[in-house]
């Protein structure tokens, strides 16, 4: 592998090379965990994504009893009831 360097700005930010970020599928937002691993090396490592709990994780699970529809499907049903 090729070595590649960034320089930290002065507010101790740094960018991750674009090569890096596509071998690691990195998106915008995504947390990454930082481990100093000697005084002039560290390690970075993508925590396992997290699974919602408590009424969050309910959201997803619904959807799976039933299909989605479009508005105008929805608008339709409505209005059976006024062709009467």
């Amino acid at each position: 592998m090729k070595t590649l360097a960034t320089v930290v700005t002065d507010r101790g930010q740094v960018s991750i090379p674009a090569e890096i970020r596509k071998q690691m599928k990195l998106l915008s937002g995504q947390r990454i965990v930082w481990e100093l691993t000697s005084l002039t090396e560290c390690r970075i490592t993508l925590p396992p994504a997290k699974r919602p709990h408590g009424a969050v994780a309910m959201l997803g699970y619904a959807s799976t009893f039933r299909r989605t529809r479009r508005t105008k499907e929805w608008m339709a049903e409505l209005r059976e009831g006024e062709k009467t």
